[in-house]
């Protein structure tokens, strides 16, 4: 199975492998070394989240996955993170030495936060971020970058992002992670399907991403329309530690090809 032949393209996030190495002075595990073995599994890219911190994917990461993915031109390179920290830093170095990512993800993270937890307010009246994010999104699309915006799953925002000029947004897919199996999945799953097309209705593409897993992974492809990317690491990480990266990967495309 290839998964080029699959509606939704898996993008495997390598950060907790950063965060183990860093835990040592060792340079083990290798975060290209798992990279090269997810896309020999069939995922077609890959993402990493560089925070200012560096706690776990630090700046050679991010040089050394870009080159690395110059041997691979039919899979994806995804960077995420603040546009107004560290990211726009990434995407000029890379795009100056002829690397430049497939896609660059706006994610308004605070510095020191644990992990995403929510999307761009665009639609709240006086919202700095608006005219802030514009001309970044402008410089994205210059240097040849497709920008995707992290979102909530607010339908009356997806306007407000294209109106921008972005290209994709990321659906925030925690409340929907923590209500699947409970008496509010169904409600939550109605909630990012209205999302997703108000997306696709206002001229955007609808990528996915945050505590995705085996278990979520499938109904939640099935009743959100037209998901052309998920982004996971955490929850996949974690499956190869049991399963090996080869069979991790290969599981979780089965879940996108039962979806479709």
């Amino acid at each position: 199975m290839t998964a080029m032949t699959l509606t939704t393209a898996l993008s495997v996030n390598v950060n907790k492998v950063a965060l183990l190495r860093n835990s040592r002075h060792l340079d083990i595990p290798s975060v290209t070394r798992a990279a090269t073995l997810c896309l020999q599994a069939g995922a077609q890219g890959i993402t990493v989240h560089p925070r200012p911190d560096e706690r776990h994917i630090r700046a050679r990461d991010v040089y050394e996955l870009a080159e690395l993915l110059k041997a691979w031109p039919d899979r994806e390179y995804n960077i995420e993170g603040n546009p107004f920290h560290n990211l726009m830093d990434f995407i000029r170095e890379l795009a100056g030495r002829g690397m430049r990512p497939h896609q660059a993800t706006f994610v308004p993270d605070s510095e020191g936060q644990f992990t995403s937890d929510h999307g761009w307010q665009l639609y709240e009246p006086g919202s700095r971020d608006v005219e802030r994010l514009r001309p970044l999104i402008a410089e994205c699309h210059a240097l040849g970058v497709r920008v995707s915006l992290f979102m909530d799953a607010e339908p009356q925002a997806m306007a407000a992002a294209k109106a921008l000029g972005a290209d994709r947004v990321e659906l925030y897919t925690e409340p929907y992670a923590a209500a699947h199996g409970g008496a509010d999945q169904a409600t939550q799953l109605q909630r990012f399907a209205a999302a997703a097309r108000a997306a696709r209705d206002a001229g955007l593409g609808v990528n996915a991403g945050h505590d995705l897993n085996r278990d979520n992974l499938t109904d939640f492809l099935r009743a959100v329309p037209g998901v052309q990317e998920v982004s996971i690491g955490h929850a996949l990480i974690a499956d190869a530690l049991e399963l090996g990266y080869t069979d991790t990967v290969r599981d979780y495309l089965r879940c996108i090809q039962h979806a479709a």
